[in-house]
């Protein structure tokens, strides 16, 4: 999740947008900022939460989108880890309006400052619940106005619909597939 710029150019909005970047980049009034990606249990976690959203799409009236850029004013384009919408909004290939869940899983080159600010973005423009998942201390974080809040019961939920994640199964997951052998190192 920690951005790295590109370059020390300025570039102009147009460029960004038809540039391919793989991964895909953000873009922040000019500059733009690589995202940290391609660590194992970086992802690992983004898989499993993109197919629980897929799994239990029907059941909780949304799904997940991996690496999606937002576009939280015109100036900015974020790139989430994944985002979740609801079904029945408007679908555009970039959004332009808020996601119902944006998560970002913290990979050891972030810090907390950073990803407490890009949380705090996210809150202002309008994403109602914002998720952090920490594999190192194998905890999550809620975005709260602006500060990161630790999830006190370990369950990741949107009040008022079935959506459920628990933090301690996402790392079980990881977990198995350690014990297997399939690490990468």
């Amino acid at each position: 999740m920690a951005t790295q710029p590109i370059g020390d150019r300025f570039v102009p909005v147009e460029e960004y947008l038809s540039t391919v970047y793989e991964p895909d980049c953000e873009y922040d009034g000019g500059v733009v900022a690589e995202r940290n990606t391609g660590e194992f249990d970086h992802s690992f976690l983004q898989a499993i939460l993109g197919s629980l959203f897929t799994i239990h799409a029907s059941d909780w009236g949304v799904f997940g989108l991996i690496a999606q850029r937002i576009q939280v004013d015109p100036m900015r384009f974020l790139v989430p880890d994944l985002c979740v919408l609801k079904f029945g909004g408007t679908w555009e290939s970039i959004l332009t309006t808020p996601p119902l869940i944006a998560i970002e899983i913290y990979s050891p080159d972030d810090s907390i400052r950073r990803i407490t600010k890009k949380a705090g973005v996210y809150l202002e423009f309008g994403v109602q619940h914002v998720w952090v998942v920490d594999p190192l201390a194998r905890v999550g974080y809620r975005g709260e106005s602006n500060s990161l809040e630790l999830v006190p019961d370990g369950v990741f939920t949107v009040p008022g619909t079935p959506i459920q994640v628990s933090i301690s199964e996402l790392f079980e997951k990881l977990d198995r597939i350690h014990a297997r052998g399939s690490r990468c190192l």
